[in-house]
């Protein structure tokens, strides 16, 4: 039988692996867009960022580890939860966004802005997924102080990325998603 610690460092191992199958996709689409005249931005907080979520996974398995943080129970498994419904999120954005997708700032002129999948509801439905994300994982196994750190850390690199992004898509982007949230999702009416 499998111990909560076990499991929860084996989710740990599974998103850290997911994150190198999404930077293997990331790095193809990104070599794509730059052959369709792509232009990057961003660079500087792009190795931030990096560098930021790579140390997440370390900081949610050293506080559980490090501070023999018990698994909360129920509490545990709704951030479980919460967690897996942000990892289906993160999905349909790639998905939607297919060859576009990828982790830097990478616009290819000309292109029209993806407004179908969670585009629908709502302007950042990743970034979404991943306030959602960094919340969740730690609080599974009770590692509260590493979802602190990280979610006002994050709130902080959103800000920076979000106005480089939506400064680097333009006005066309800006038009296309006018009547759209940022965050929190709105059904259409109609």
């Amino acid at each position: 039988m499998v111990s909560a610690l076990g499991g929860y460092l084996g989710f740990l191992g599974l998103l850290a692996a997911e994150r190198l199958v999404e930077l293997v996709l990331s790095n193809r689409n990104a070599a794509r867009a730059f052959a369709r005249g792509g232009v990057e931005t961003g660079q500087r907080h792009y190795r931030v960022m990096v560098v930021f979520h790579s140390l997440f996974l370390v900081a949610c398995g050293a506080e559980v580890v490090g501070l023999a943080r018990p698994f909360p129970g129920a509490l545990g498994m709704g951030a479980l939860g919460v967690a897996l419904v942000a990892q289906a999120l993160r999905y349909w954005a790639i998905a939607s966004l297919g060859e576009r997708w990828n982790t830097r700032i990478i616009v290819v002129p000309g292109l029209e802005p993806v407004t179908r999948g969670p585009y629908r509801f709502l302007r950042h439905p990743n970034y979404v997924a991943v306030v959602l994300e960094l919340a969740a994982v730690p609080l599974i196994h009770g590692a509260w102080v590493t979802a602190l750190v990280f979610s006002l850390g994050n709130a902080l690199l959103l800000r920076v990325r979000i106005r480089a992004e939506e400064e680097a898509l333009g006005a066309v982007y800006a038009q296309a998603f006018a009547d759209r949230p940022r965050f929190i999702p709105e059904v259409p009416r109609g």
